[in-house]
């Protein structure tokens, strides 16, 4: 389904879209805060699919930090289109930014960022960004500054 993207979304290259369920409510009737978290997870990972081709069996990263900025609450049933792009990419570390938005009314709902390292999982310790991503990255969404 092609759904309109709202204009506060603009700016990220990528969209995915998320519908809210029953079990993402809290006793309020509201998303609970913590289900953000995992709403920018599935974008991260779907954003990372499309970099790579679906596979991730290649996704050597780890979540080092999360910040989330609620704006307007989302309840069951809505909408929702999360942005997402690449901000920075550092030696042995990336940033990424979020933005939900409601797709009826184009509300903001909530921002957040993450910084993820790149990371050998055999080894267990950090690896250099691989030059293969940045160059994924930048062939998607344009140079990062």
């Amino acid at each position: 389904m092609n759904l309109s993207v709202p204009a506060v979304l603009a700016e990220y290259p990528f969209h995915y879209r998320i519908e809210v369920r029953f079990r993402d409510l809290d006793a309020l009737g509201h998303v609970n805060n913590a289900v953000y978290a995992t709403y920018f997870e599935s974008a991260r990972i779907a954003y990372y699919q499309r970099l790579v081709g679906g596979s991730l069996d290649r996704l050597g990263i780890i979540l080092a930090e999360l910040t989330i900025s609620y704006k307007a609450p989302a309840h069951f049933g809505d909408e929702l289109l999360v942005g997402v792009r690449v901000s920075r990419i550092g030696g042995k570390s990336f940033t990424m930014d979020y933005a939900i938005a409601r797709v009826g009314d184009g509300a903001l709902i909530a921002t957040g960022q993450s910084v993820l390292v790149a990371y050998d999982y055999a080894a267990g310790r950090s690896v250099p960004v691989s030059d293969e991503f940045r160059a994924r990255v930048a062939e998607f969404q344009g140079e990062v500054g």
